[in-house]
């Protein structure tokens, strides 16, 4: 098993799970995750997602250029079989309409296609001892599963360039100044911090929490009257929902509300 998911209380719990090449994405990896962000997309029963990694010293360190080696070296009947596996992957980084939050819990080094992972969540908690970088120009790569595109519009064109051409690291406390990373906290705190962000979401309707990233990533495509003026599904959908009725109700009867989701 190379990724391990378990679903609690409507939070789904992905982790990562090869410690012993710092998890590392090889194509049993990115498969295997692909299959679970479907199952959190086609679930109505999971409110939302938290990702991490196995171990004490990585997130996620990328791609497993161990792996990629390996490939060159491969017979056609290997190849076809990783090149099938590929063709059946849909990684986060690429479901531009990911519906539900997602949080990142990352636990140590988050590069390469770790940090492009942790780019495409909503929320972002760190372990002090976190790296964040995009190192592919010293292999001769790009960062390119979005993480070219995604670091500049999340930190900033200048200071994302600083990093993206040079492949240096960033600090947890670095990316918190930065605005990557939402909290930063000690590495025995991670779990409870992130289960702090998880309850208050929990404490939301899940329809206006999809509605809001909707409107909100979207939004970022057109300009302010533009955003302010389109109509959003997920949000046709909230305002069509018995949990729109619900809020108001729970409010004026001085009770917690019952969300249903629909």
């Amino acid at each position: 098993m190379v990724a391990r998911f378990e679903v609690r209380e409507r939070v789904a719990w992905i982790t990562l799970d090869r410690p012993e090449a710092m998890n590392s994405l090889n194509p049993d990896l990115r498969l295997a995750l692909s299959e679970h962000w479907d199952t959190v997309e086609n679930d109505p029963d999971i409110w939302l997602a938290v990702v991490t990694g196995a171990g004490e010293r990585a997130f996620c360190a990328g791609a497993d250029l161990k792996h990629r080696a390996r490939e060159r070296q491969a017979d056609d009947t290997q190849r076809a079989l990783w090149a099938d596996m590929a063709a059946r992957t849909r990684p986060l980084n690429e479901r531009w309409d990911f519906a539900k939050p997602v949080i990142a819990a990352v636990n140590g080094f988050a590069l390469g296609g770790g940090l492009e992972l942790a780019l495409a969540c909503d929320i972002i908690i760190a372990a002090e001892h976190a790296e964040f970088g995009l190192p592919e120009p010293r292999r001769g790569l790009i960062a390119g599963a979005a993480g070219v595109h995604r670091l500049p519009r999340q930190i900033g064109l200048k200071v994302a360039m600083g990093y993206l051409l040079t492949g240096r690291h960033m600090t947890a406390a670095r990316a918190y100044e930065l605005g990557l990373v939402n909290e930063v906290v000690p590495a025995q705190r991670l779990t409870e911090a992130v289960d702090e962000w998880v309850q208050d979401i929990l404490r939301c309707a899940p329809l206006a929490v999809r509605a809001t990233k909707q409107a909100a990533m979207q939004g970022l495509d057109r300009s302010l009257p533009a955003a302010f003026a389109a109509r959003y599904p997920a949000e046709e959908a909230r305002l069509a929902s018995a949990d729109a009725l619900e809020g108001p109700r729970a409010f004026a009867e001085k009770r917690p509300p019952r969300w249903q989701g629909r």
